[in-house]
C-alpha cells in the first residue's frame, strides 16, 4: 500500500480552510435565526471568578472556551436537531449526577458560596477531579471508588462472590443496589434512571425524525431504542456505519472511567458535533495502514494475533456540547468508540477529532506549560500540527494490541478491572507514538519527528496535572517515570527545565510498548496493579515542576461557554 502523507502540516492546512460537507436545503432558512428562539434554557457558561481567595484558586484551575461552529454547514433539518440533541444530553446530564455523586440540587442548594457552587457543578460533586478527588468541602470523606454505582458498604469480596451466580451484577449498563434481606441486585439504568432515559430517547427519535442520511436516521432510532431495552450493540454497529452525516451524536452509558472500584459500569455522557466532511475524508486513509502496524508492534506474535478492523474512519468535528462524564473535570478532545470488543472486531472503532477544543488546550495550556518545562532550544519543535497528529494517532491506536487475553478467560477490560483504563490509555499514547515513527520508516509519513516527541514530552506534563484520579493522567505519570528511568529526557537542575533525548525515546516507547501489551494480553491483575503503585505517582520534584505551572496561573483544563447562545 503506498498512501505518502506528504506532511501533515500541509493536510492541516487543507483541512482548516477548506469548506465543510453538506449544504443547507435552501437560501431561504437561517439556522441562527431558527435556534435563538431556544437561547436561554440550553445555554451553559460558568463564572470563573470568586469573591474568596480559596474559591479562586479552584475556579483558576480552569479557563472558559465557547464551543461554536460554522452553521451554514447545516441543512435545515440538521439545523432543528440541534435543540432535540442538546435536550437530550442534557437528560444524560442528569444521569450522571445520579452515577457520579447521587442529588445535585440538594448539593447545589446547601453551598452557598457561588464559587464552590461553580466547582462543584465542574466536578459532579464534592471531590475535585484535578487533585486526584480530594474534598473542596469541610466535613466530605473520601469519594467511593465505586461512585455511585454500588451499595456505599458493599466490600469487594461481597461483590466478587455475588456476581458469580448473578453476572448482571458486573455488567456495564446496571446499578448495584442492596435489597431488605442484604442481598446484592442489578437494576438496569433503562430502570434505575427511566424518566431521564425515556425522556432522551423521544428526543432522538424526534433527531431521528429529522434526519435526511439515512445512516444517520438510523443510528437515531436504534440509539433511541437502546436507551429503553440496554441494549446497545445494534445502535454502535449503526454509528459505526455512518459515513456522510454532518451533525453527529455521541450518547448514552458509554465510558468506564467513574467506576474506579472495578472499571465495569458505564457512566452516562453526550457529545454533539459538526463534521468537517472535506477534512474527514482525507484522514480517514491513515485507518487502512492498521494491519500493517499492527504486524510491526514491537511484541510476540502471539501479542498481536487479533487482526484491526479496517471499516473504521477518522473524522475531524467541531463539538458544540458536552455532556456528562464527558464533561466532568478534565475534557476529551478525541474520541474512540465504539469500546464493544466485538464491534471492535468486526467493524473496528471510529476516531473523532474534536478540532476546536483541542485547539484551546493546545493554545491556553501546552504552549504556556513548554514556555516553563521544555528546554529553550527544543521549543521550536511545539507545534499544533504535532499536537493533532499525536492525538490522532493516539485514538488510531486503541485499535492496535489485543481486545481479549491469551488464555480465552475474557476480555483485557474484564481481566484488568479497574487498572484496564489507565493501560488502556498508556498504551495508546505510546503506539500512537510508534505508529509516526513507523509512518516515516515506511515512507508513508512526511514529518519531523523532533516535533512529535518534544510535543509528546510537553504532552506529559500536560495530562499529568490531570492527578491519579483521571486515567489519563495515572498513564501519564506511569509514562513519565518509566521514560526518566530508560533516560529518554534529562533535567537541567539549572533552569528546570527537560530536555529530550531522541535517539534513547525511540528505545524507551518500544520498552514501555512491549510491557503494556504483554499485561494486556496476558490479563496480568496483579503484574498491573504492581506496575501502576511503582510507576503511577507523582515525585517530588516532578510536583514542585508542576507547582511551578499552577503559580504561574497557567489552567490546567477548560470549561465550556456552550449551547445555543454560544452558537449564535
Amino acid at each position: 500500500m503506498n498512501l505518502r502523507i506528504s506532511g501533515l502540516a500541509s493536510l492541516l492546512a487543507f483541512g482548516l480552510a477548506g469548506c465543510q460537507g453538506g449544504a443547507p436545503e435552501s437560501d431561504s432558512f437561517d439556522c441562527p435565526a431558527f435556534l435563538i428562539d431556544f437561547a436561554g434554557d440550553m445555554d451553559e457558561a460558568l463564572n470563573l471568578s470568586a469573591d474568596s481567595e480559596f474559591g479562586q484558586s479552584l475556579l483558576d484551575k480552569y479557563t472558559s472556551f465557547k464551543l461554536t461552529t460554522d452553521l451554514s454547514v447545516l441543512t435545515e433539518g440538521e439545523c432543528r436537531m440541534i435543540p432535540h440533541l442538546i435536550e437530550a444530553a442534557r437528560a444524560m446530564e442528569e444521569i450522571f449526577w445520579m452515577q457520579a455523586y447521587g442529588d445535585r440540587d440538594a448539593l447545589l442548594a446547601s453551598i452557598e458560596d457561588p464559587a464552590l457552587q461553580t466547582f462543584a457543578r465542574i466536578n459532579y460533586g464534592v471531590w475535585d477531579r484535578l487533585n486526584n478527588n480530594a474534598p473542596f468541602l469541610d466535613g466530605v470523606g473520601e469519594k467511593p471508588a465505586g461512585a455511585n454505582f454500588y451499595p456505599p458498604d458493599m466490600t469487594r469480596e461481597e461483590f466478587e462472590s455475588a456476581v458469580q451466580g448473578n453476572p448482571e451484577l458486573g455488567s456495564l449498563y446496571t446499578v448495584v443496589v442492596r435489597d431488605a434481606d442484604e442481598t446484592l441486585r442489578a437494576v438496569p439504568y433503562h430502570d434505575a434512571f427511566r424518566e431521564q432515559m425515556e425522556r432522551a430517547s423521544q428526543e432522538l427519535r424526534a433527531s431521528a425524525d429529522l434526519a435526511e442520511e439515512p445512516g444517520l436516521k438510523k443510528y437515531l432510532s436504534a440509539r433511541s431504542e437502546a436507551l429503553l431495552s440496554g441494549e446497545y450493540r445494534e445502535s454502535d454497529l449503526a454509528w459505526m456505519d455512518m459515513k456522510d452525516n454532518t451533525i453527529d451524536v455521541v450518547i448514552g452509558p458509554i465510558e468506564t472511567y467513574e467506576d474506579q472500584l472495578f472499571g465495569y459500569k458505564a457512566g452516562a455522557e453526550a457529545y454533539i458535533l459538526v463534521k468537517d466532511l472535506e477534512w474527514s475524508g482525507r484522514l480517514s486513509r491513515y485507518a487502512a495502514l492498521l494491519p500493517m502496524l499492527q504486524e510491526g508492534l514491537p511484541v510476540p506474535d502471539e501479542y498481536k494475533q487479533e487482526t484491526p478492523g479496517t471499516d473504521s474512519d477518522l473524522n475531524a468535528y467541531d463539538v458544540i456540547y458536552y455532556a456528562g462524564e464527558s464533561n466532568a473535570g478534565s475534557k476529551t478532545i478525541a474520541i474512540n468508540l465504539p469500546n464493544d470488543e466485538e464491534v471492535q472486531l468486526q467493524k473496528g472503532t471510529r476516531r473523532l477529532q474534536l478540532k476546536n477544543s483541542m485547539r484551546a488546550k493546545f493554545d491556553k495550556i501546552l504552549v504556556p506549560i513548554a514556555d516553563m518545562l521544555i528546554a529553550e532550544d527544543q521549543r521550536g519543535h511545539i507545534t499544533f500540527d504535532a499536537f493533532f497528529s499525536n492525538t490522532m494517532f493516539h485514538e488510531i491506536a486503541h485499535g492496535l494490541g489485543i481486545k481479549n487475553t491469551l488464555d480465552g478467560s475474557g476480555t483485557v477490560r474484564g481481566a484488568l478491572k479497574e487498572h484496564a483504563s489507565a493501560l488502556e490509555e498508556g498504551k495508546a499514547d505510546i503506539l500512537g507514538l510508534y505508529m509516526v515513527m513507523k509512518l516515516i520508516e515506511e515512507g508513508e509519513l512526511d514529518v519531523d519527528i523532533r516535533d512529535n516527541v518534544v510535543t509528546f514530552m510537553a504532552g506529559i506534563f500536560r495530562s499529568t496535572r490531570f492527578g491519579a484520579s483521571s486515567a489519563h493522567g495515572r498513564a501519564n505519570m506511569i509514562r513519565f517515570n518509566f521514560f526518566r528511568e530508560l533516560g529518554a529526557f534529562s533535567r537541567d537542575e539549572a533552569t528546570g527545565t527537560y530536555r529530550t533525548n531522541f535517539e534513547r525515546m525511540t528505545d524507551a516507547s518500544n520498552a514501555l510498548s512491549e510491557k503494556i501489551l504483554r499485561f494486556q494480553g496476558d490479563g496480568d491483575y496483579e503484574g498491573v496493579t504492581a506496575f501502576v503503585a511503582e510507576y503511577g505517582v507523582v515525585g517530588q520534584e516532578l510536583q514542585a515542576d508542576l507547582d511551578r505551572l499552577a503559580d504561574a496561573g497557567i489552567p490546567v483544563d477548560i470549561v465550556f461557554e456552550q449551547g445555543i447562545r454560544a452558537l449564535q
